[in-house]
């Protein structure tokens, strides 16, 4: 007979399985959550808003919603994907009050949803040689200079690793709008990092 879920170690335990602990009560499932995603979306909004201040803040932000509202999460819905929601509204409400960014028009840039970019991620590892910090901050500084709604969308896709159904379930929008603008985002990306690759 399988075992319980309570009898399954906690760190082996799903994203699901740990916040329906929480909502029980289960303080040490909490901690798990916060043990498990602080890393992963230190990055993403560190990617999202360019400052670490910001993301901190963001990221501690977070923590505290999913600990306020534990009970509005439902099974319908993978963990992940509730979680990276209320990461990206807290960080779209920061940046429309700092009022930081500019748009830029990228109208220019045709779709090719065939074509294919990957996008570094460089994680935030002590240990990272000249070359690869080198790297990192151009690439968030190529981040920072595109349309926020494309940035967003990118980082999803090529950074984190989500799907485009899970972008589609986080941000709401259909599917050949996820599509077209992570292509636009990919290519001024590769415009403005292409002088950097050519010295690789």
């Amino acid at each position: 007979m399988a075992p319980s879920k309570e009898g399954i170690s906690i760190q082996k335990q799903s994203d699901e399985d740990l916040i329906f602990r929480f909502q029980e009560g289960d303080i040490n499932a909490y901690n798990e959550i916060v043990a498990r995603y602080k890393d992963r979306l230190t990055n993403y909004i560190y990617r999202y808003v360019g400052n670490y201040d910001d993301c901190d803040d963001i990221v501690q932000d977070t923590f505290v919603k999913v600990y306020t509202s534990k009970h509005l999460y439902k099974e319908i819905a993978k963990f992940s994907t509730w979680i990276y929601t209320i990461a990206i509204n807290l960080a779209k409400t920061k940046l429309v009050k700092q009022q930081k960014y500019k748009t830029f028009s990228i109208s220019d840039v045709y779709d090719d949803e065939n074509k294919d970019f990957d996008l570094p991620d460089e994680g935030f590892t002590p240990d990272v040689d000249a070359n690869s910090k080198f790297l990192s901050a151009h690439i968030q500084d190529a981040l920072n200079k595109i349309n926020e709604n494309y940035r967003e969308l990118v980082i999803l896709r090529d950074v984190e690793d989500f799907s485009y159904e899970e972008i589609v379930d986080m941000t709401g929008l259909p599917m050949g709008t996820v599509k077209s603008r992570i292509n636009r985002g990919r290519e001024k990306l590769q415009e403005l990092l292409k002088d950097i690759y050519k010295e690789e």
